[in-house]
C-alpha cells in the first residue's frame, strides 16, 4: 500500500483483529458442536499408530522375504558370491524392498537368512 497512514494501517489492523476473533469463535463453537454429538477430538494415539506401522512393515518384509527367498536360496545352492547373484537377479526384476535398485543382493544382504561374507562384492557394499 503506497499511500497507506497511520489511520488506513489502524483501521486495517482493527478488521484484521476482529476477523481473527470470529474466526476463533466459529472454531470454537464448531468443536463445542463436535463433542457435543459425540465425535472424540484430539490427535492420534502415537505408541498405538507407531506399533501398527511396525507390524504392518514386518508383515510387508516378511511377505518380500517369503516371495523373494525360494529364488535366491537357488542362487546361493550355485555357490555364487552375492554380487553374482544380484545380476542373475537383475533380469527378474527382483527388487529390494527399500534401498538399492533391481536385484542388488550386496546392499539388501540383510534382507535374505544370514549371509553375511561379502567377497567379490562391489565397494559400496
Amino acid at each position: 500500500m503506497p499511500h497507506a497512514n497511520k489511520l488506513t494501517i489502524h483501521i486495517l489492523a482493527a478488521v484484521a483483529e476482529h476477523e481473527r476473533e470470529a474466526i476463533s469463535a466459529r472454531t470454537k463453537a464448531a468443536l463445542a458442536a463436535a463433542k457435543a454429538r459425540g465425535k472424540q477430538l484430539g490427535g492420534p494415539k502415537l505408541d498405538e499408530a507407531r506399533i501398527k506401522g511396525r507390524a504392518a512393515l514386518r508383515a510387508n518384509a516378511d511377505r518380500f522375504a517369503g516371495n523373494t527367498m525360494p529364488i535366491i536360496k537357488q542362487i546361493q545352492a550355485s555357490g555364487v558370491s552375492n554380487c553374482a547373484a544380484s545380476q542373475k537377479l537383475s533380469p527378474l526384476a527382483v527388487c529390494p524392498q527399500r534401498g538399492a535398485g533391481p536385484g542388488h543382493l550386496c546392499r539388501c544382504r540383510t534382507s535374505y537368512a544370514g549371509r553375511s561374507e561379502n567377497e567379490n562384492c562391489h565397494p559400496v557394499c
